[in-house]
């Protein structure tokens, strides 16, 4: 039965995280797994690994630049040394700095 659970998300399916201000946004599963936090709660035997939703204590901001490293990350995983990675820095407003730090080691990204 724990066999089942764990492929009823696979990479190519679409997770729902929701924000703790109600917004909810969607990433593949294999991004979602860029995250030590979200892969744990999707490989386990918790309702998030049936129902594909993930809610999160961060605010809807917060969420979406998450999930957008989340992406980035899973694009340039496989990336040679010979291409060319933007940095992602660029695209972290200081508003957000401090609360982004906080919910990297939260979701272990």
């Amino acid at each position: 039965m724990q066999s089942e659970e764990k492929s009823s998300t696979k990479d190519s399916d679409w997770i729902k995280l929701r924000s703790e201000d109600g917004f909810t946004f969607m990433i593949t599963a294999k991004a979602a797994r860029g995250s030590g936090f979200l892969r744990g709660m999707l490989e386990s035997g918790f309702v998030e690994s049936t129902s594909g939703t993930c809610t999160l204590a961060l605010r809807a901001a917060v969420t979406e630049k998450v999930m957008e490293y989340l992406v980035f990350k899973a694009q340039y995983d496989k990336a040679t040394s010979k291409e060319e990675i933007p940095d992602f820095q660029e695209r972290i407003v200081p508003e957000l700095a401090l609360e982004l730090l906080m919910a990297a080691d939260y979701l272990e990204t």
